[in-house]
């Protein structure tokens, strides 16, 4: 077990630190891990919690460059799907939704680079990015990368960016937390696991934060595209 939560929190302090760097992409990356060590039904639950600790982190980080508005349109389409999701966890299929996903990140990457300067997205729609971002992270555990495009076309980069997506997502994970909750998901070793692996989440955000800053615009958008990729080949290929 020791060893096992060894392995979990180097993990976790890395998604921390991808998250903190990219805006998203630690989730995906982490869950495989997760599945490997804990299995599907608690990997999704434990990862909720982690990424409670990273994106609270995140935001408190930025919390002068949060676009309020947004988060708060996010959360309108989120909370509601988020619950909805939560509560099918214990009987979709799971495969399917992820490559669906994997498929779509892809070929965002390839129409933003077709069209690098496309229209930024209503405040309206980000209702329904929340939305969608709600159910398929309840069921998938991760589905940061799907909204970052969305984030992206507001013209946010760096803490804006970081924080806004960061307290978007914060909003529909602490709902996913208390739907588990209501679906006898949450069990006392997930609870453990998830107040165990908190520091390494931290201390993994922190770490991102400074390294970000000394990002550019433009490196900091090609590294938001390259996690795309890999997140999206990550689901295609079903891990």
């Amino acid at each position: 077990m020791i060893l096992t939560l060894v392995a979990a929190s180097a993990a976790a302090f890395t998604l921390a630190l991808v998250s903190a760097v990219a805006g998203f992409g630690g989730g995906v990356l982490l869950l495989p891990v997760f599945t490997a060590l804990f299995g599907l039904r608690t990997a999704i639950p434990v990862l909720t919690l982690a990424q409670i600790a990273s994106n609270t982190s995140r935001t408190v980080l930025n919390r002068r460059d949060l676009q309020w508005k947004l988060i708060g349109r996010f959360a309108a389409g989120a909370i509601p799907m988020a619950v909805a999701g939560a509560l099918l966890l214990a009987h979709a299929p799971l495969s399917p939704l992820k490559r669906l996903l994997g498929a779509f990140l892809i070929a965002v990457v390839i129409w933003r680079r077709r069209n690098p300067h496309p229209r930024p997205p209503s405040d309206a729609a980000f209702t329904a990015v929340g939305a969608a971002s709600g159910l398929g992270s309840a069921l998938l555990g991760s589905v940061g990368p799907m909204t970052a495009p969305f984030f992206l076309a507001r013209g946010l980069t760096h803490g804006a960016y970081i924080g806004t997506e960061a307290g978007s997502a914060l909003t529909l994970h602490l709902t996913k937390t208390a739907a588990y909750g209501a679906g006898d998901l949450l069990s006392t070793r997930v609870l453990l696991l998830g107040i165990a692996l908190t520091p390494a989440t931290l201390a993994g955000a922190w770490a991102g934060k400074r390294l970000v800053e000394r990002v550019s615009d433009r490196v900091f958008v090609r590294l938001i595209e390259a996690g795309l990729i890999v997140s999206g080949a990550l689901f295609l290929t079903g891990l």
